[in-house]
């Protein structure tokens, strides 16, 4: 009996095992050193708050948290320029948008070329947006608002984020699609702010994220006519897509991607794309995505997710340059 308690007192007095992340088994592939995620937006903002929680889960399953650094400037060039001359380990990653696939057209130079000097890791998924009109205009439907600004060319004006912003493109792009719409643009700093001069009439119309949009149209306050996405949204059943309203083959949304240094090893690639996407097929965190409305991409490769950000670059360049959209 003496010699029990010794024993569970010499036990006593060692120091206890520390279980730390850092006894967690890492997925082969991945970076040996804490990952940076930089987000080229301001902390709290809708990219922001995505990026947070993905670097949250991934802390579940990584010896540390990535940690969140938000970069901006110059719209999102400072931080995507901090990633592209970063090493190219893998352990530092931006957490972009479609902004990146507007930079080319957007700035006479650059510190970098946003298709060369970044490799696409994973998409985590694309948010569509939401025609809104002022609740008294005098159109009902997407073809009306169409028809109204037909007859009265340059008479009426539209909000967005600003210039350049994905709202500001997805409605040139709508404008070019309908017969070359003559609408003034009004320029704000973000889409809250755009939004009193909506609800009172000064501009007529926006699009924006339809998370942004949900509180308004769902309470009447402005008119929801049409959503920018393949199929109508959850959220807003009753709103059709610009298809469905009349506009084949128009959908814009703003999306959301990780992005490595080019040059990073394929393997290191391919092993963040898989810890991601494997994040992203948790069911209460496709839950926590999809009340920001964000639909999340689960099955995208680094080479899927390049096809994509070519495609959009691809698309979204001929209309900066056609409308002459020039950073503020």
């Amino acid at each position: 009996m003496r010699r029990r308690a010794l024993l569970g007192l010499a036990a006593a007095s060692l120091p206890a095992p520390a279980f730390t992340h850092a006894a967690l088994a890492q997925p082969a592939g991945l970076p040996a050193q804490p990952i940076r995620i930089v987000v080229p937006f301001a902390a709290g903002g809708p990219t922001d708050i995505p990026a947070r929680l993905l670097a949250e889960e991934l802390g579940k399953v990584l010896p540390q948290r990535p940690v969140v650094d938000n970069r901006t400037g110059a719209g999102v060039v400072v931080g995507t320029d901090a990633v592209a001359k970063s090493a190219k380990d893998g352990a530092t990653l931006l957490y972009t948008t479609v902004a990146h696939s507007a930079l080319r057209a957007m700035f006479a130079r650059l510190p970098f070329d946003p298709l060369a000097d970044l490799q696409p890791v994973a998409l985590v998924g694309v948010i569509p947006m939401v025609l809104m009109a002022n609740k008294d205009l005098g159109a009902n439907s997407l073809a009306e608002l169409i028809a109204l600004y037909r007859a009265s060319p340059g008479k009426y004006d539209y909000g967005s984020a600003g210039n350049g912003s994905a709202l500001h493109l997805a409605a040139e792009l709508f404008l070019r699609e309908a017969g070359n719409l003559r609408v003034t643009h009004v320029p704000y700093r973000g889409s809250a702010a755009a939004m009193p001069d909506l609800l009172n009439g000064t501009t007529s119309m926006m699009l924006d994220v339809a998370n942004n949009t949900l509180p308004y149209v769902q309470r009447g306050e402005v008119k929801g006519l049409a959503v920018s996405s393949a199929r109508r949204i959850p959220q807003l059943p009753e709103v059709p897509t610009f298809a469905e309203a009349g506009l084949p083959g128009y959908e814009a949304y703003t999306w959301h991607m990780v992005m490595a240094p080019r040059g990073t090893p394929e393997a290191v690639v391919a092993a963040l794309n898989q810890t991601i996407n494997g994040v992203l097929a948790k069911p209460d965190v496709q839950q926590r995505l999809a009340d920001l409305a964000l639909q999340v991409r689960t099955d995208s490769t680094p080479a899927s997710a390049e096809a994509w950000l070519r495609a959009e670059t691809a698309k979204w360049e001929p209309i900066i340059r056609g409308a002459g959209i020039k950073p503020d």
